[in-house]
């Protein structure tokens, strides 16, 4: 049966609408990119694992996730020629998440295997949980479940998510910022650590929201709804 002139025109709306609103999440090689790309889908957001720079210029929001070493991440960045892209997209204005490693990379420098340069977008520096000084049981690499002390109260990327929410971590290095206004949330370990931030378009955390089960899905639709400028 021949589809009406209607229907076409209708199709082709949502289709740019889903384009428009496409979240571009960023494929350097490393990383558990599936599940991030799996936890975004199965609250209905559209994504597109990749690593094409112009896919990421195209793109209404970028998301960074990754886990090893911060070396390597910004190697492989570096090698893809993903770094201006993604700078670019963050100085456009557009929402911007970052997991884990996506978080450390934004920052002037890690401690991590020797000192390396990041992104340089916030100044301050990645280093380790040093615990060797106490009587602590604590090991490193942090790992498991612990809970956010919610600092700000005006970070939609956390609407709906109750202070004192546990979320999923796994990490050796943590961010210490020189600014301390844009630390979102801080989580206990030994020392109170920055375990995200946010300024304007920028929303970045220290923690797993694709392994957090309820609470790390709802991160994911709010960062959605941001990009959508709902």
């Amino acid at each position: 049966m021949p589809v009406k002139l209607f229907d076409c025109v209708e199709l082709t709306c949502v289709k740019i609408i889903i384009y428009y609103h496409m979240i571009a999440i960023v494929d350097y090689g490393m990383g558990n990119l599936r599940s991030v790309e799996k936890g975004f889908q199965k609250v209905g957001i559209d994504v597109k694992v990749t690593n094409r720079p112009g896919d990421i210029e195209s793109a209404a929001g970028v998301v960074l996730p990754g886990v090893g070493a911060f070396k390597d991440c910004m190697r492989e960045l570096q090698n893809l020629d993903l770094i201006d892209a993604v700078v670019a997209a963050i100085n456009k204005g557009k929402p911007y998440l970052g997991i884990c490693l996506g978080l450390q990379v934004l920052f002037s420098e890690s401690e991590e295997f020797g000192k390396c340069r990041g992104l340089d977008i916030f100044r301050g520096k990645v280093v380790k949980f040093d615990f060797n000084s106490q009587l602590s049981t604590l090991k490193v690499p942090h790992m498991g479940w612990n809970a956010l002390n919610i600092k700000k109260d005006d970070n939609p990327l956390f609407n709906g998510i109750p202070d004192k929410c546990y979320f999923y971590f796994v990490h050796s290095f943590y961010v210490a910022p020189d600014d301390a206004s844009i630390v979102s949330t801080t989580t206990d370990y030994g020392i109170e650590f920055t375990s995200s931030v946010r300024k304007d378009n920028i929303f970045a955390v220290q923690f797993h929201p694709e392994k957090s089960q309820a609470m790390g899905l709802q991160v994911l639709r709010n960062f959605g709804a941001i990009v959508a400028g709902r």
